[in-house]
């Protein structure tokens, strides 16, 4: 155990967000998200809950202040209602990003998501049921 490093931060997760470089993606995937199928790098966290997980890597990792949207979300079907979720993730957000990279998600088509995840450094699985919970980060610098 480390001083204030949250103990869900793997040890496998904190050498891949220090091996990331600014501009790198990381995608916080729902348990239903295809990530196997999609990583280039696959880290499973599946006790962890993707809120917990991004509370705790806010705290260690700036996001790109070099974008208008560093955070990005899969996009739901036009019948499917705004994700609850995602409220939460606006809190989180709001309360941990320390460089005011936030401001709003990038909704980005299921499809083009993959695509998206597809060429992340790395894809965490998490236990999280809620759908269209996957999450996507780019690194920014301190």
């Amino acid at each position: 155990m480390l001083r204030g490093i949250s103990p869900i931060l793997s040890p496998e997760l904190l050498k891949v967000m220090r091996e990331m470089g600014h501009g790198d993606e990381i995608i916080l995937a729902d348990a239903n998200f295809p990530a196997a199928a999609n990583a280039k790098r696959l880290i499973r966290l599946d006790g962890v809950e993707a809120t917990d997980l991004l509370k705790a890597m806010l705290e260690l990792m700036p996001l790109d202040i070099f974008v208008k949207k560093p955070v990005f979300l899969m996009k739901p079907l036009p019948e499917d209602p705004i994700p609850p979720i995602w409220a939460e993730y606006a809190k989180i957000l709001n309360e941990k990003d320390f460089a005011g990279a936030y401001s709003g998600f990038l909704e980005i088509e299921r499809f083009s998501f993959y695509d998206v995840a597809k060429r992340a450094f790395a894809i965490v699985q998490t236990g999280t049921t809620a759908h269209y919970a996957n999450i996507g980060l780019k690194k920014g610098v301190l």
